[in-house]
């Protein structure tokens, strides 16, 4: 049974986009998976989006999604939101992933901008709607332009908040001017896609965070959100700014990557990348540990 949940509030308010680990031979290590998503929720989240980019969606089959899916859920979802990401460039198969992550019992879908093939507005609102209409769960819209070579514009993400079962959005575009009237006009919940701007989206209506560098400092995620929304500015201003080390060295290159170096560090479940992804270097790892210390990051 999924958690409790709002229409203010859908998914909870902080959610980590979990990386998917794998055996030291590449093979999906769902016990693995089930221990890193107890630890992420014990650390408080209260979502997880499973099948993101992330957790490198573009590399792991239909079968292996779905047995993610499942193995999750048995770990921790009567605690937390799971979320599965269903989205590609193809809107078929974002349907035969949505209703296959229905199946396994997820509580809501994200769906990503189409990429690289580039559709005008009519198809994004057509793709995002066939895929709502495909299961009976919530959907996230996830707006990623420096990876899909496509906005959602405004106007798009107005229309596609007429659907009932379009509930939120991710967002990663970057622009606080246009996320402003999308929020004011669409009355989507809204998430912070891009960590860095996880505080300024708060102060003009966003709800929660979806968030890579959760994995290691959800605490401070959650202490910061919740020192907003009580009226606190100074002492969430005084979390984002600790933060930024974090947010700075989190992405330097691929977020899966240093996530994946991170948790190693730690001692958390992670294990190798897929190809063409790829391990951090020597020099990249020691600059990694940098940043995590300046942003008090226990190692």
């Amino acid at each position: 049974m999924a958690p409790t949940s709002t229409p203010q509030i859908p998914f909870g308010r902080i959610l980590t986009a979990m990386v998917t680990p794998f055996t030291a031979d590449g093979a999906l290590d769902l016990d693995g998976a089930q221990r890193l998503a107890t630890h992420l929720v014990d650390a408080g989240n209260d979502g997880l989006i499973i099948n993101g980019t992330t957790g490198e969606s573009p590399t792991t089959s239909d079968a292996e999604k779905s047995d993610l899916v499942r193995a999750v859920l048995e770990a921790v979802g009567d605690r937390a939101h799971i979320v599965a990401g269903v989205g590609t460039n193809d809107t078929h198969h974002s349907i035969e992933l949505a209703r296959a992550a229905q199946k396994a019992g997820a509580h809501g879908l994200l769906t990503v901008t189409p990429y690289y093939n580039k559709p005008p507005q009519e198809g994004l609102y057509r793709h995002f709607t066939a895929i709502a209409d495909a299961t009976d769960l919530p959907v996230m819209l996830y707006d990623i332009p420096g990876r899909s070579g496509v906005p959602i514009n405004t106007e798009t993400i107005v229309r596609l908040a007429e659907h009932p079962r379009i509930v939120a959005n991710k967002d990663a575009k970057g622009d606080l001017g246009r996320a402003s009237w999308a929020i004011a006009q669409s009355g989507l919940a809204w998430y912070s896609g891009d960590d860095m701007l996880n505080l300024p989206l708060l102060s003009v209506g966003a709800v929660g965070f979806v968030s890579v560098v959760g994995h290691v400092v959800t605490p401070e995620l959650r202490a910061m959100a919740e020192a907003y929304v009580s009226g606190d500015v100074q002492k969430a201003l005084e979390i984002h700014q600790k933060l930024l080390p974090v947010f700075t060295g989190m992405f330097r290159t691929q977020g899966v990557m240093t996530t994946k170096a991170a948790l190693a560090l730690q001692g958390l479940p992670a294990g190798p990348l897929r190809p063409p992804m790829v391990e951090l270097s020597p020099e990249e790892t020691a600059q990694l540990k940098i940043d995590l210390a300046a942003g008090g990051v226990q190692l």
